[in-house]
């Protein structure tokens, strides 16, 4: 199964929408879903940088993107898309 292909099935399971977070001082990822449409946040689990350097890094530039003075919706949607596809990875290679 191609990872795209897997990604949007894994959306489509959890009908959620997942959050990230980073802990600077511990270095960590924080993972969060909530339903769609909710207000009600449940913690997933942290993730070590060195675990997923990767996922540590794109969440960093999200991160950059929603503190950036030239905020762009676009370019948020896209970056968040692209951390999402890479935490689905991490999730599919735990398994």
């Amino acid at each position: 199964m191609s990872s795209t292909l897997s990604y949007k099935k894994n959306l489509n399971i959890m009908k959620k929408t997942i959050m990230f977070a980073i802990d600077l001082k511990t270095e960590e990822i924080i993972v969060s879903e909530s339903d769609k449409g909710s207000n009600k946040v449940n913690f997933i689990e942290r993730i070590q940088r060195k675990e997923n350097e990767l996922l540590f890094d794109a969440i960093v530039t999200l991160t950059r993107v929603t503190n950036s003075n030239d905020f762009d919706i676009a370019i948020f949607r896209a970056m968040d898309k692209v951390c999402q596809m890479i935490y689905c990875k991490h999730v599919e290679n735990k398994m």
